[in-house]
């Protein structure tokens, strides 16, 4: 009964842990609440792309508005260009134009003379697709290393036997982090690793980081304080993993016309 506890425990709080990475990552459509005529019409606005024209899609918005699109590259100092939404399929429509390979657009639209987001443009980068047989693989493992971890934790505050778990932990990160990780990478940005020691992309480095704890933790298994040292491994995992997905990632320099790892 007590095993059948813990697992519940582990998976809701991976589950939250996954769902509050998801919803604040970079990469994430940002909600926009667009208000007219005394009506609200949700809107997602992207944050990601792939190799091929964006199409922006204002759902719900009546035809009698009038709405444009404003974009430039990013990080440029390129004055806007302006485009008007065009009625399309019963709603309004504009593209942003594909960029390179880890390419950016800052944009922001117009509706009926105000603008969304309201704040501050948005940021959207361009990427290649990567197929399902690599990108699930990622996720899954990526996922089961943060569930073993916290099992794990688990089993050290119950006083129950845990090396098992910790090595499974340890397995699941390597292949979701340093194998299917640098395959995505590769496939989306055509670089295979883009943390230290070559580029200060947070997603790899926080996995090598957390990866390291662990090794550690797993070389000391002999040592009376172990168990302390697992804890660490995983509190710091737990930390770093809230840190939002792609953050300072591969970014297209449109002045010399490569991708830069160091932003």
């Amino acid at each position: 009964m007590k095993k059948f506890i813990y697992w519940l425990l582990a998976i809701v709080i991976t589950l939250v842990l996954s769902v509050y990475q998801r919803i604040t990552g970079p990469t994430n459509p940002k909600r926009v609440t667009i208000e007219l005529n005394g009506e609200s019409f949700k809107q997602r606005l992207p944050r990601s792309g792939v190799q091929q024209d964006e199409i922006l899609s204002l759902k719900g918005v009546p035809s009698n508005a009038e709405a444009q699109l404003h974009y430039r590259r990013y990080p440029t100092a390129d004055a806007y260009t302006t485009v008007d939404f065009t009625w399309e399929n019963n709603q309004w429509q504009a593209a942003l134009p594909v960029q390179p390979v880890a390419g950016k657009l800052q944009y922001y639209i117009t509706v009926d003379g105000k603008d969304y987001p309201a704040d501050e443009p948005l940021v959207i980068r361009f990427r290649n697709d990567v197929p399902a047989g690599i990108l699930v693989p990622h996720i899954l493992f990526m996922f089961a290393a943060m569930l073993f971890a916290v099992y794990t934790l688990l089993l050290i505050m119950g006083h129950k036997p845990y090396v098992k778990w910790l090595k499974i932990t340890v397995a699941t990160l390597f292949i979701g982090g340093f194998i299917f990780g640098p395959l995505v990478q590769y496939v989306a940005f055509g670089s295979w690793w883009t943390g230290f020691p070559f580029g200060t992309d947070l997603t790899d480095n926080k996995t090598l980081i957390s990866f390291l704890f662990f090794v550690i933790a797993l070389a000391t298994l002999k040592w009376k304080y172990n168990k302390w040292l697992v804890t660490l491994a995983v509190l710091f995992m737990i930390a770093i993993f809230t840190i939002p997905h792609s953050s300072y990632g591969s970014e297209y320099d449109y002045s010399t016309e490569q991708i830069s790892t160091a932003k």
